[in-house]
């Protein structure tokens, strides 16, 4: 069964698992969490003392509300943060492309990694701000270049699970072609609540993942894992190919269709192309700017990631949209 773990600024935590209220004055009611008996400051070193957590997991000992505890992004920085391109059916469609679409990765700076409650600041350039809810995978061995992971290995390389938003500044991405400065920006990628630990059973509930984002209370995003295209397995035995990964690095995995951003119809697409590359942007955004799906100062995003039945449930983050400077 999953464990779900809290970072705080004074130490990390085990989630009591919802269930029945405890029986008896000493144990740990629903809600509350148990603080993890660990010397660990970083995830990776976190994800080896493993004990420590089922520990406290285990543990019968009164904790502490939940509401009270003022949660940290579960994944501690630096390390590294890699994402995966149009990789929803869903978001292929949106985006103008098929589920052929190659696979693709970018790298986004660890700077970008922020807590689940602290606001994404929107710089004073950006004007088309918007947001992914993606399932995100935390390592938890090494991952040496060149390796194969199939299916069945895969509890062998991935140790957690975390809700993230892949915060996307559209005007620095489309003009400039530029994945990673449009997305590195600091707090453009909330993280957490939990960190969700795995075992080798619960990766066949990752189907039942059900990915959601709301803006201030209007659906934006809603699919199941099963819209993925290329499945964690996959992702890992191609990024291995050229790319290292270490305990506690973060791949998050794409996002469902959604998004303020959409391509517009082919008919326009065909006449943009042929108009000078300053011209095209300028009319492109012209018509973005009627577009309210795109962030905004005071907005509120709620995101989250969980199965229909609780098997595993990351949690959700509630982060506000605010000004930069």
């Amino acid at each position: 069964m999953s464990t779900n773990v809290l970072r705080t600024a004074d130490g990390w935590w085990a989630v009591r698992p919802p269930g029945p209220a405890p029986s008896g004055p000493g144990e740990t009611p629903p809600g509350h969490a148990v603080r993890i008996d660990t010397k660990a400051v970083t995830t990776a070193e976190l994800l080896a003392d493993r004990a420590a957590v089922d520990e406290a997991a285990a543990s019968d000992t009164p904790g502490t509300p939940v509401a009270d505890l003022v949660t940290l992004a579960p994944v501690t920085t630096p390390c590294r943060v890699i994402a995966q391109m149009v990789n929803y059916r869903s978001h292929a469609r949106d985006s103008g492309f098929t589920d052929k679409v190659p696979p693709t990765f970018f790298r986004k700076a660890s700077g970008s990694v922020s807590g689940p409650g602290d606001t994404i600041l929107r710089p004073p350039h950006v004007r088309f701000l918007d947001y992914e809810v993606e399932l995100g995978l935390v390592i938890g061995a090494h991952l040496p270049v060149g390796t194969t992971v199939t299916e069945r290995d895969l509890p062998s390389y991935v140790a957690g699970l975390v809700v993230t938003n892949d915060v996307s500044a559209r005007d620095v991405q489309l003009t400039k072609g530029q994945f990673y400065e449009s997305k590195s920006y600091p707090t453009f990628t909330p993280t957490g609540p939990h960190l969700t630990l795995v075992g080798p059973e619960d990766f066949d509930h990752l189907p039942n993942l059900r990915l959601r984002l709301s803006v201030n209370g209007e659906p934006r995003q809603d699919r199941t894992f099963t819209d993925m295209i290329v499945r964690p397995a996959q992702a890992l035995t191609l990024l291995s190919r050229f790319q290292r990964l270490d305990p506690g690095d973060l791949l998050l995995t794409g996002t469902p269709g959604g998004t303020a951003l959409t391509a517009p119809p082919k008919a326009a697409e065909k006449i943009a192309a042929l108009l000078p590359p300053a011209v095209k942007w300028k009319m492109f955004f012209k018509g973005q700017a009627r577009n309210p799906r795109y962030l905004q100062r005071g907005d509120v995003i709620t995101a989250g990631i969980a199965t229909p039945d609780g098997q595993i449930d990351l949690g959700e983050q509630h982060t506000a949209v605010g000004d930069a400077g």
